[in-house]
């Protein structure tokens, strides 16, 4: 484990300890939890933008093609209003 000082607003820190108590957690473990939670989303950002960059829009077309025109089921259709 590492320890981090941080100094944040007073009216943050209620906020932080209010929602914590609420969820039955320490300061520490919330915090936890939110730098882990952002991680995540820059991380699949991230991984999303290099798989998006190796992607062949030719390719697609091409596997798209193959796919037959059809209707869909009329479970799977989407309602119009």
């Amino acid at each position: 484990m590492s320890i981090v000082q941080v100094q944040i607003p007073d009216s943050l820190h209620k906020s932080l300890s209010d929602l914590a108590g609420r969820d039955g957690i320490s300061i520490d473990q919330f915090i936890s939890t939110a730098i882990a939670e952002k991680l995540s989303a820059l991380m699949t950002e991230n991984y999303l933008k290099d798989r998006a960059g190796r992607g062949n829009r030719e390719k697609y077309e091409a596997i798209l093609a193959k796919v037959p025109d059809v209707e869909p089921e009329e479970y799977d259709k989407i309602p119009t209003v």
